[in-house]
Order: C-alpha cells, then sequence, then structure tokens
C-alpha cells in the first residue's frame, strides 16, 4: 500500500499546493546519498576547527540536536560562513540516487503547484531535481539561506513560503521524511504526509495528530492522488 490516512484535513483532490521536503523524501534513504552529506560536514569541522575525526562528529551530532541542524550550531557558536559551509558539504557524487521513472510520471500527473522546502541550498536542489528528472515539475525553491539560516521546524521558513508563493495553507500538502518537521506545517492549516522511516531521529514524533498521511510509496501516494483530482481517472488512462 502506497500510504495511509489517519485522518483528512483538505482532501487529497483538492491540493492546490504540494510542498516537499528534498533529502529523504524525494529519493530514498536507502541509497544512503546524506551519508556523503555528513561525511562532509565532518570533514569540514575536522579542517575548520580543528579536531579529529571522531572529535568532528560528535560535534557535528551534537550541533543537530541542540540547534536543529549542524549547520546552525557553526553559525551560532562558531561563527562560521554559511555559504561556504553550504557549497563544501553539497559537493557530492548523485549517482546512487537511482532514476525513479514512476516518480517522474506521477508528478507529471499531479496537478497543482510543486514547491521545495529544504534545510540545504538551492544549488543541492536544483542538482537533485535535474538528477531525478523532476526540475519542469517544479515552480520554487525555499531554502535555509532564504529562512535566513532559520531551519525547520522552526516557522519562519514556513511562513516565508507561504507569502513569496502566495499559497492558501488550507489547500496545501507538505511532505517530510523528519517527523517534527510537519508541526509548524499542519499548525498553519496544511494538510501533512510523512514519509515513513527507520531513522530514530527522523521518526521521533510520527505518532503525533499532527500527521494526516503516512506514506511508504512517494510515485503511489501522488498517483492515488492525481487520480481523485478533477479530471484524474481520464488524465490517468490517457497516460498508462
Amino acid at each position: 500500500m502506497a500510504y495511509t490516512t489517519r485522518r483528512e484535513r483538505c482532501p487529497l483532490g483538492a491540493v492546490e499546493t504540494w510542498i516537499f521536503d528534498l533529502d529523504n523524501t524525494l529519493y530514498p534513504e536507502s541509497c544512503r546519498l546524506f551519508d556523503q552529506v555528513q561525511r562532509r560536514m565532518t570533514e569540514y569541522i575536522c579542517d575548520r576547527l580543528d579536531l579529529s575525526p571522531d572529535g568532528a562528529a560528535e560535534l557535528r551530532r551534537d550541533y543537530f540536536r541542540e540547534h536543529g541542524t549542524t549547520l546552525r550550531g557553526l553559525m551560532s557558536v562558531n561563527n562560521i560562513d554559511p555559504h561556504e559551509f553550504l557549497a563544501f558539504v553539497h559537493d557530492i557524487d548523485l549517482s546512487c540516487v537511482p532514476p525513479d521513472p514512476a516518480l517522474v510520471a506521477a508528478f507529471g500527473q499531479l496537478e497543482g503547484r510543486k514547491i521545495v522546502h529544504t534545510n540545504g541550498s538551492v544549488r543541492h536542489a536544483e542538482r537533485l531535481l535535474d538528477h531525478l528528472g523532476l526540475s519542469p515539475s517544479f515552480s520554487g525553491i525555499v531554502d535555509i539561506a532564504a529562512a535566513e539560516f532559520d531551519p525547520k521546524p522552526s516557522l519562519a521558513g514556513y511562513r516565508l513560503l507561504l507569502l513569496r508563493h502566495a499559497v492558501d495553507p488550507r489547500r496545501a500538502l507538505m511532505v517530510e521524511d523528519i517527523a517534527r518537521n510537519l508541526a509548524p506545517a499542519a499548525e498553519l492549516g496544511m494538510t501533512t504526509a510523512w514519509m515513513r522511516n527507520e531513522l530514530d531521529w527522523a521518526a521521533a514524533e510520527a505518532n503525533s495528530d499532527y500527521i494526516h498521511h503516512l506514506v511508504d510509496d512517494l510515485a503511489g501516494f501522488l498517483a492515488a492522488a492525481a487520480r481523485l483530482q478533477p479530471g484524474g481517472v481520464k488524465r490517468g488512462a490517457a497516460m498508462s
């Protein structure tokens, strides 16, 4: 089964704006791409703060827990340049991310605007969308720099997204792999969908009332939503 609905807010067929996290959401966590990002973070901390690899990895994890992102901790405590950091940590090999024709097809069938909301950079998002063949489907990216480096789940980036793209939250749905990052979306009136995964830090709060859908297969979830939209059955038949 592609997804489970816990409770209904905005019906899937009535969603006008689709908001997606990037890492471990638009591609499977199992391909381990984010492991590369974490290794680059550790390498950056080693070089800039003159720490051992073990010490740098521990600091990376501590900053993530205490500040929401490692970057935020490095900015607050160590006054590092966030643009330099993001360029360094996102200099990674995307070849481990497999093609997903079913996901591309589902995005092609789904009506409505699609926007990325990420704690990464615009450049990282653009590279991944190009690699996945999804760039034509997306109309906007709200990254960590646009949110003035105040990471999800801080409300700042969510409010900026709604304002910048004139989004009605009552007709918007957000998909995320980190459950707690859906709390602000729900608070602002959005429907939420959690990409189910086994990472302890991502699954924390996954049983909360603010999560409306549990998604196991993003392509299947979006294809099912497309069929519920006006004209969806006809579109699905035409593309089958």
